[in-house]
């Protein structure tokens, strides 16, 4: 993920699809939007760069093992300078931490939350934030 502006704390920073038909996704979106496409393999998972001319946009990748049977969605990510401190604040103002933080080779770390009225964001911190 490229960008500086992009990772600044507080900066809604990157969109994600995940699906149970990439290929369909990426003929469908690539069609209808223009995008460019480019294939990454990140800790070995097959993820999809999706890209305006240079500029890298989002991704695409299919529906993790571990979300099983969720209906696929686009999820948004929001820049935070440092994911592992700020979860006590979600819990703290009511909302809750679904998946805890992890990292993403050569990207950052992130996790999943849940507000209190049940919408989900994912919070990720760039190495030169953490």
């Amino acid at each position: 993920m490229s960008g500086t502006a992009m990772k600044q704390a507080g900066a809604f920073s990157w969109n994600e699809l995940m699906t149970t038909d990439v290929k369909g996704a990426k003929a469908f979106y690539g069609e209808l939007l223009g995008w460019g496409m480019q294939h990454i393999k990140p800790g070995g998972m097959d993820y999809t760069l999706l890209k305006l001319g240079e500029k890298e946009i989002g991704g695409i990748m299919a529906i993790p093992d571990q979300a099983a049977g969720m209906p696929p969605a686009w999820g948004a990510y929001v820049s935070v300078n440092n994911v592992d401190a700020l979860l006590g604040r979600v819990e703290a103002l009511g909302g809750k931490v679904c998946l805890p933080p992890q990292d993403i080779p050569d990207v950052g770390r992130f996790a999943v939350i849940q507000d209190p009225q049940g919408a989900m964001l994912s919070l990720i911190s760039h190495p030169q934030q953490a």
